[in-house]
């Protein structure tokens, strides 16, 4: 029988975070979002949740907790209902720490992975999207090129999230000597010293402002051949992806909720020509619609992150997911200006911010993962 419960240990996580989310996300995320820059102290309280430490394996200095993708939806939801800016910042490290250890070897494991077991946030990050139109993340520009037993990368990467700080970068590359998984992609660790790897200024955008991004650019970066994830075989690209997409959409049906709960109330108390606004039709419905689609997206969530809890192939459900959470939550977004009026577009209500959120989350594929 399927269940849609979450566990004991689910539900004692989850309310953890949304506790937190809402104590200490949620009356900073403005002032954070008109700053463009994170609340002080905010990774260190973020990381001391132990979302990422828990899912490392204890010989490597994590708590051991099985690598579970449905509690990193969860997680991600409830942080990114306080606000999806800082939660994709305080869990970029996840990125990195995931990949490697679903994918490293034992030798990538055994130095890599406890960085993200102190007691402070540890910055890394994963590379993938590029600039320009129609970015396809199975078609990246980005190349890496065995010579001897290195691999020399070009090209480049950008909204990369926390690139200014990281020290370290998962960066996906064409390498067209993979033997696993997608043909011609690789995915290489690179530390941010790394010779002829600029790491460009501050990245602005239309909303996740508080999320410090920056552009890469590799000019013949050389990469030991220790260092590409995998090792000598590589790894199957399609599910760090896959992951990606479906942390993304976890991240959209958070934002929605907030919308959805921001928008209910004001719907109930606000009296136009003798009675509230949510008593007419047309704003009662729109209220319902944005529940239904809450509900519908979290599901999809749920689908793509159990698929890949189990091992299976999780690439359709994950970019179902992705996509119809891009679409609806920008519908929602909206849904929920129409909801305020002309006070959805005042700075003084989150939900403007929230509206240009959607937008940017929209097209951003590899800033989340679960």
């Amino acid at each position: 029988m399927i269940s849609f419960q979450p566990t004991e240990e689910q539900e004692l996580i989850r309310t953890t975070t949304r506790e937190f989310a809402a104590a200490t996300m949620r009356d900073t995320a403005r002032d954070a979002d008109e700053q463009a820059t994170l609340p002080e102290g905010f990774l260190d309280a973020s990381w001391a949740l132990g979302l990422t430490m828990a899912q490392i394996p204890e010989s490597n200095g994590g708590a051991g907790m099985p690598r579970s993708p449905v509690l990193g939806a969860m997680a991600l939801e409830e942080l990114a209902y306080g606000d999806p800016a800082l939660a994709m910042a305080a869990m970029a490290p996840a990125l990195f720490a995931f990949a490697i250890v679903d994918h490293g070897t034992s030798d990538q494991k055994e130095r890599y992975l406890p960085l993200f077991c102190e007691e402070k946030f540890h910055p890394a990050s994963l590379a993938l999207i590029e600039p320009g139109p129609l970015f396809d993340p199975l078609k990246v520009r980005t190349t890496a090129t065995l010579s001897g037993s290195d691999w020399v990368l070009r090209g480049q990467k950008t909204f990369v999230p926390l690139a200014n700080s990281a020290s370290h970068f998962l960066v996906i590359a064409r390498d067209n000597e993979s033997t696993s998984g997608v043909e011609g992609l690789g995915a290489f660790i690179i530390e941010r010293d790394a010779a002829r790897l600029t790491i460009g200024a501050a990245g602005e955008s239309l909303g996740l402002r508080a999320l410090p991004t920056a552009s890469l650019e590799f000019d013949d970066v050389r990469v030991s051949g220790a260092d590409r994830l995998g090792g000598e075989k590589g790894c199957d690209i399609r599910t760090i992806l896959d992951a990606a997409r479906t942390g993304t959409a976890a991240v959209q049906v958070g934002l929605s909720k907030a919308v959805l709960d921001y928008a209910t109330p004001y719907a109930t108390e606000r009296v136009a020509f003798g009675e509230a606004i949510g008593r007419k039709q047309a704003v009662a419905f729109m209220l319902s619609d944005m529940a239904i689609e809450i509900d519908s997206m979290r599901w999809m969530v749920w689908k793509a992150a159990s698929e890949l809890e189990q091992g299976l192939s999780a690439t359709r459900s994950a970019h179902l997911a992705f996509r119809y959470a891009a679409e609806q939550s920008m519908k929602i977004a909206d849904n929920g200006l129409q909801v305020f009026g002309g006070h959805g577009f005042i700075r003084e209500y989150p939900v403007e911010m929230w509206y240009r959120h959607a937008r940017t989350l929209g097209v951003l594929e590899g800033t989340a993962t679960v």
